[in-house]
């Protein structure tokens, strides 16, 4: 069975965590854009050359490059039944983007995964793992920070998926098989159970 997912939650909510453990249900990869600029900066790809020098000078990279790398990695065999997306889409040009993509394909998204987590049980939980990493940069402050910026930037993405009821809700909270059995269920009620 295919899958086309988007998982989305705040700082600290498990995403990276639950974005494997879905992929691996389902058995498609989970797709990070942050991973694929990475791999495409190492292998030296002309799209990974390009966002590496926007990157080494501090710039954002612009949709239109994240579009070509994203689309260039769900052209891989391995994303042909389906793909967890992590990272992307980040922008209402990058949603057009990811639906005309899929549109060309005869295919579309079949769930919007939200992580939802209340805000001072995250910043709890950072701050703890801050500690225990060892991350000084990691203060109340710019936690709270990165919680607000996440919040200004996926409400119109998470939005324009709810307009068209594919976006499904999640506690966030609790422990990573807990959480993963909450996503499995809210996934299997939109008619989307795990392979077995």
């Amino acid at each position: 069975m295919s899958a086309r997912l988007i998982i989305v939650g705040p700082p600290g909510a498990g995403k990276g965590t639950q974005a494997g453990r879905i992929a691996e249900e389902f058995g498609v990869p989970a797709v990070s854009t942050g991973d694929i600029f990475r791999k495409n900066v190492a292998e030296g790809t002309p799209l990974g050359v390009q966002a590496k020098a926007l990157m080494d000078a501090g710039e954002y990279v612009p949709d239109s490059l994240t579009n070509e790398l994203v689309k260039s990695r769900l052209a891989e065999p391995d994303a042909e039944s389906g793909f967890l997306l992590d990272g992307y889409p980040r922008t209402v040009n990058q949603v057009e983007y990811l639906d005309a993509l899929l549109a060309e394909q005869g295919t579309g998204l079949d769930a919007v995964v939200r992580l939802v987590a209340d805000q001072d049980a995250l910043v709890e939980r950072l701050l703890k793992r801050a500690a225990e990493q060892g991350r000084s940069d990691d203060t109340e402050d710019t936690i709270r920070r990165r919680q607000e910026v996440y919040l200004e930037q996926t409400a119109p993405i998470v939005d324009a998926y709810q307009q068209r009821s594919l976006v499904v809700e999640v506690d966030g909270l609790g422990g990573i098989d807990e959480v993963g059995d909450r996503i499995s269920a809210a996934l299997a009620s939109r008619g989307l159970p795990a392979p077995v």
